[in-house]
């Protein structure tokens, strides 16, 4: 394992005050630090939004908690802007995230539909229209289906119109996987009770799981000691305290 002892130390209390910014500081989204698992198809249609047909930029994509969705929005966003366009990434439920300045916009991301206001649904309609009439882009996102969102009538089917995903999370064993790659390719053989460990005591998605892992990574490296159960216990402990 790289070298290092299992030599039992205490935490370093500047080393833990480390390792949480770390963990805080963790990498935005892109589509390089998403795992697609059975998600490649949706992952590969936003990659190429730009450069579909008409009819294939307008997207709806939907998922539970924790499945990615806004993950994959914001890496959408990020690489439309890199791309020289005119990106507007909104958080619905945000006063005033909706007016006729969208309009001006190449492409238009908008994260949980479902919380928007019955004005802000007014606006959205439009601005669905105007970016459907101009061959625009707009990836949208909800906690399910268009048909059972409880937004406007007018509205529903306007997102049912596009193209439409659902963003399926990985399984537990999938987790494990791509966590287990993520550390072998960081030079180290992750341990499969460690893993399982991260499952039940860190934020279960992947973002969250790999942020924390290169933080536990980096941590054994300053203390010399190899990634274990008793340094991850020793580690969140910390943490929670």
């Amino acid at each position: 394992m790289r070298g290092l002892s299992v030599r039992h130390t205490r935490l370093s209390t500047g080393l833990v005050k480390q390792l949480v910014f770390d963990f805080s500081a963790a990498q935005p989204p892109t589509f390089d630090n998403f795992v697609s698992g059975v998600n490649a198809e949706l992952v590969a249609r936003l990659l190429g939004i730009e450069s579909v047909a008409p009819s294939e930029r307008l997207l709806y994509i939907w998922g539970e908690q924790g499945s990615g969705r806004t993950h994959l929005l914001r890496a959408t966003a990020t690489r439309l802007t890199h791309a020289a366009l005119r990106v507007a990434y909104i958080a619905c439920g945000e006063p005033d995230g909706l007016s006729d300045d969208l309009l001006e916009f190449d492409a238009i991301v908008l994260d949980d539909v479902e919380r928007l206001g019955d004005r802000a649904q007014v606006a959205f309609f439009n601005i669905y229209n105007a970016f459907r009439e101009c061959n625009k882009i707009l990836v949208v996102s909800g906690s399910a289906p268009p048909t059972r969102l409880e937004l406007r009538a007018d509205v529903v089917p306007r997102l049912a119109w596009g193209l439409v995903y659902e963003v399926r999370a990985l399984t537990d064993e999938q987790k494990i996987e791509a966590l287990s790659e993520h550390a072998a390719a960081r030079g180290f053989a992750l341990q499969p009770e460690v893993a399982q460990y991260l499952l039940t005591h860190v934020r279960r998605d992947m973002p969250a799981l790999i942020a924390m892992l290169d933080a536990l990574d980096r941590y054994s490296l300053s203390a010399k000691r190899a990634v274990t159960m008793p340094l991850v216990r020793e580690v969140l402990s910390s943490l929670e305290e």
